[in-house]
């Protein structure tokens, strides 16, 4: 059971980020004014994404990464992405804010997925999943991406939870 979460988990998280993306890209665009600034939030995105990936190879010990606490910060972002109302100001600031988190904690995963014995299946079955989630979210009809965004924070905080645990226990053995 315990090498099925280890190889799981990962997968899980790595196909929900590209499934939920094209949502998370529509609330994006949603609450940028301008092109203009819609581009600035991804360049922001994908600077913090390199420091994040930076921040995982620069580390002695890979083994301890805490990559539970990096599942659930994703999810959190998520989880906020999904309960903002698109009525306040200064949305746009936090928008970077969420922006600069979101691409740290995916750099960092995905510098830390690499590195796992499991990344040449997953990138295989990361192909074919995505594939199918996002025939099957096409048929879906929803009001807003908010709903994905929040359901697949909580999957994320779920996995950070399940993954804490997990390793606990090896901890303990």
């Amino acid at each position: 059971m315990k090498n099925k979460s280890k190889r799981y988990v990962p997968l899980v998280v790595t196909v929900g980020q590209v499934a939920i993306f094209p949502y998370y890209i529509v609330w994006l665009k949603e609450i940028s004014l301008t092109f203009t600034l819609f581009a600035w939030l991804f360049a922001a995105f994908s600077f913090a994404a390199a420091w994040g990936y930076r921040v995982f190879q620069s580390q002695k010990n890979k083994n301890n990464s805490n990559i539970p606490f990096i599942y659930a910060g994703m999810g959190f972002v998520y989880i906020v992405v999904g309960c903002i109302k698109n009525s306040f100001e200064f949305l746009p600031y936090a928008a970077l804010l969420l922006q600069i988190i979101l691409g740290f904690l995916q750099g960092y995963f995905r510098a830390w997925h690499i590195e796992q014995k499991n990344y040449r299946l997953h990138a295989v079955n990361h192909y074919l999943i995505v594939g199918v989630t996002m025939i099957g979210f096409s048929f879906v009809k929803i009001i807003s991406p908010a709903v994905f965004i929040t359901f697949f924070g909580n999957v994320l905080c779920v996995c950070g939870f399940w993954d804490y645990i997990r390793n606990k226990k090896a901890e303990v053995i």
